[in-house]
């Protein structure tokens, strides 16, 4: 196979990269003109320390700022919250916990369930109606403790 001869004349090929060139500048400054990024709000960061205060209580060694979490978490809690007991999220969750291999020697094993505890304290602070059903399903779960 071989790559066939330019035909198209060369003026051509230069109108056609300055339009390319001139439309990817253009969407780039709209781009930078209309990109909002998520801010931290005083209500943010509000739930931010309240999780901190949440994480600490249950013994963790925290070492993110209210401001670091704030701009991850936002106010509505993030990924986290976004669906925690879907089917999706749970089964996400579940293929989570297993051995690391892949494919055929893929299989669950059984984790502390001290594991969970970040995520129950998340799901507390910013998303407290999923609450009940997600420690449910944690509480199902077959987990050790060490």
């Amino acid at each position: 196979m071989s790559t066939g001869m330019e035909q198209q004349p060369r003026r051509e090929r230069s109108v056609l990269y300055t339009i390319v060139v001139i439309a990817l500048v253009v969407l780039g400054v709209v781009m930078f003109a209309t990109w909002r990024g998520d801010k931290a709000t005083a209500e943010a960061e509000t739930k931010a320390a309240q999780l901190i205060e949440t994480l600490e209580g249950a013994g963790a060694d925290v070492t993110m700022s209210p401001e670091a979490v704030a701009r991850v978490l936002g106010t509505s809690g993030g990924a986290t919250c976004a669906d925690p007991n879907g089917a999706l999220s749970r089964s996400t969750l579940l293929a989570l916990l297993s051995n690391g291999a892949g494919g055929p020697g893929i299989r669950p094993v059984l984790v502390d369930s001290r594991l969970f505890q970040g995520q129950l304290a998340i799901i507390e602070v910013y998303c407290p109606d999923e609450l009940d059903e997600f420690r449910e399903f944690v509480d199902s779960l077959q987990t050790t403790s060490s």
